[in-house]
């Protein structure tokens, strides 16, 4: 145990894409604060350093996925990954945010003294098994909501004796030749529809297996308006322009889809008929038995999946596993699948908040006991914010707002001199789920998230212009936001 404790003002969890766009922000908006990164990971970049996967992209259009403060210039809307972790370095470099992160430290405790008016907070180091303390005024958790370590990863009967290898998108193999192998992918979400046209060139066979169809919207790799935008316009002004204009798309896309879903579901429907022809069972295989935006919606840019479909270089199968067996998988239809390779993009588990256990003057809390603030803050918790992204929206745009909202309350506490900040419930709240999203994820892990309210500001709203109006705009004199 290191008996050295280090001093800053703000201390930073998790150096991924909104850790780096907390620190920069700081850097913007508060640069008399003193701040560190403890990062669990040896290097920076969070989802985007860690996924391997043949053709890891977005599954958002990088015009909001990005930065508010750091224009998005390549020509990409749905992104690859090595270019989004290049943008993310870039910014971390730009605002000298590298020398601030303290790689290889794993948060696992985090202690507020009332008497000094400080979080303690307690990192494994990986590299050298040793334990340090950092004290901190105020402490912003930007970590995300699932778990690096493990995705989520069904138990398939008789898996054990199946011949070839079989593992997780997350933990893709370096070493892994597909080359002219069978393989099957198991899943219909983000990670499969990029799997699939990134991998079906090279394979021999190529099987995206599916329990339940996702809904895909086909896009356009490139924005046609950015295009002209850019003949005429510097970058930035483009950038601002079309982020709006996707902003507005996306609430247009997700009211559409509750108020009138039959008619958001018979474009989708449509698009993929278009793309995969009249003879193709579009029912069977890209029908969910949902509506639009119950779950996440994807999109592959410029219809890449359908192309490889079309073409019979992949072929969708909607069925269920029944076991495996030494040459592949067995359906619950009766049909075989052979395969030399099995990869299960089955989906992530969550781990709100890094799974740090929080204590107040050495006794343990249950952050699931208490409300959540404007969608950052929880109650009665002093000097504390975590960021959660948008479900049905870009990540990054409330990420952004988040961090600026820190920034403001920091700027606040420095100009009235005050020690903390902390949201106290005034009246009545009832609860409502955090996340109103039927994404297997999500439902595997409502009873590891805090409470939501059903009125402001205790209630998290997935609409960027509410919460722009909010967090941006609006005034911190909210009576239940104490300043002591």
């Amino acid at each position: 145990m290191s008996n050295q404790i280090e001093k800053v003002d703000v201390l930073i969890i998790g150096a991924g894409l909104a850790g780096i766009g907390g620190a920069c922000q700081l850097r913007r908006q508060c640069p008399n604060h003193s701040f560190t990164i403890l990062e669990s990971r040896e290097t920076s970049g969070g989802t985007w350093d860690l996924f391997r996967y043949p053709g890891f992209r977005s599954d958002s259009d990088m015009y909001t996925y990005s930065y508010g403060f750091k224009p998005w210039k390549d020509k990409s809307t749905i992104a690859e990954g090595h270019k989004i972790l290049s943008y993310i370095r870039e910014a971390a470099a730009e605002y000298d945010v590298e020398r601030h992160i303290r790689y290889q430290h794993k948060v696992i405790a985090a202690n507020w003294s009332t008497s000094e008016n400080r979080w303690l907070v307690t990192a494994e180091r990986s590299d050298t098994g040793e334990r340090v303390t950092v004290s901190c005024m105020f402490m912003f958790n930007c970590c995300g909501y699932y778990d690096y370590d493990q995705g989520y990863t069904p138990e398939f009967a008789g898996s054990d004796e199946f011949n070839g290898r079989l593992f997780h998108a997350q933990h893709w193999p370096e070493d892994l030749d597909y080359r002219g192998k069978r393989v099957v992918v198991i899943g219909s979400g983000a990670t499969a529809v990029t799997l699939i046209p990134a991998m079906a060139n090279d394979t021999s066979s190529l099987v995206m297996l599916q329990r339940t169809p996702t809904y895909i919207a086909n896009v356009p790799a490139e924005d046609p308006m950015g295009l002209k935008l850019r003949k005429w316009l510097p970058d930035s002004w483009t950038f601002r322009l079309i982020r709006w204009k996707k902003v507005m798309f996306q609430i247009y896309v997700y009211r559409l889809s509750r108020k009138k879903p039959k008619a958001l579901k018979k474009f989708l429907l449509g698009q993929v008929k278009q793309a995969l022809g009249p003879d193709y069972d579009v029912a069977t295989h890209f029908t969910p038995p949902y509506n639009p935006w119950d779950q996440r919606l994807c999109a592959v840019p410029d219809g890449d999946m359908f192309d490889v479909i079309r073409k019979g270089r992949a072929e969708v199968v909607t069925d269920h596993v029944d076991s495996f067996n030494a040459e592949g998988i067995q359906l619950k239809s009766g049909r075989q699948l052979d395969a030399d390779i099995v990869v299960l993009a089955t989906g992530l588990n969550l781990k709100f908040a890094g799974g740090i256990v929080h204590s107040i003057d050495d006794k343990e809390i249950d952050i699931t006991e208490h409300f959540i603030y404007r969608g950052m803050m929880f109650s009665d918790l002093p000097n504390l914010a975590f960021t959660v992204g948008y479900t049905n929206s870009s990540w990054t745009l409330k990420t952004d707002l988040t961090s600026n909202y820190v920034c403001r309350l920091l700027k606040k506490m420095e100009r009235g001199n005050y020690a903390t900040v902390t949201p106290s419930l005034n009246g009545d709240v009832e609860e409502v789920p955090l996340l109103d999203f039927d994404a297997g994820y999500v439902l595997r892990a409502r009873d590891q998230m805090p409470k939501n309210g059903n009125r402001l500001p205790w209630k998290n709203y997935q609409n960027y212009i509410r919460d722009f109006m909010g967090l941006r705009l609006a005034g911190l004199n909210d009576p239940e936001l104490e300043f002591h």
